[in-house]
């Protein structure tokens, strides 16, 4: 349903004749929290797979949390929407700022700030994941990264490229600040 509006709202500025994007940026300045998930299987890591101007690149699966919501369903609810399967949060595994107009993405992000609460999680071993009903605007795809190939990937954020130990995501501090 989240997702539904979503795309009404995003048709809606387009019909008035507003970028999606230029809206964002020019949105009022708050601060966002949202939940990721970490799932690591097999020396791969799952990622929802976007599209920009630049062509493909990655993130964790996951999202910004809805009034009210507590963090563990928001992370069930945005996984049901992006990757088709609502997982169960696990472990903290790390904090993180993302203050937009300090990073890659300034142009549309220079008044976006966000903390991640990233959980350790696990996937259901089965069937294929695939972009749930909800899925992000930009998201096309769900993917399974090859930890040996991380460094190589366009991935946001960058910093977990250091965190590859021994086939997983071995993330230390617990509290990261400002990172892209």
């Amino acid at each position: 349903m989240l997702g539904t509006l979503l795309k009404l709202l995003s048709l809606l500025i387009v019909v008035k004749g507003m970028n999606p994007d230029v809206v964002m940026r020019s949105a009022p300045s708050t601060v966002r929290t949202a939940a990721r998930a970490v799932v690591v299987r097999d020396g791969r890591l799952l990622a929802i797979t976007m599209r920009d101007r630049e062509g493909d690149f990655y993130i964790l699966p996951g999202g910004g949390q809805l009034h009210g919501e507590a963090l563990t369903d928001t992370l069930r609810r945005e996984t049901l929407e992006e990757i088709g399967v609502a997982l169960e949060p696990g472990p903290l595994l790390y904090v993180r700022e993302y203050i937009g107009k300090n990073h890659g993405f300034a142009d549309e992000h220079r008044n976006f700030h966000q903390v991640e609460i990233v959980f350790r999680c696990e996937a259901p071993v089965g069937g294929p994941l695939t972009a749930g009903e909800g899925k992000d605007r930009r998201q096309v795809g769900v993917a399974w990264l090859d930890l040996a190939k991380f460094p190589t990937y366009r991935f946001f954020p960058a910093f977990l490229k250091k965190c590859v130990r021994k086939g997983d995501l071995i993330v230390e501090p617990v509290y990261w600040g400002d990172l892209n």
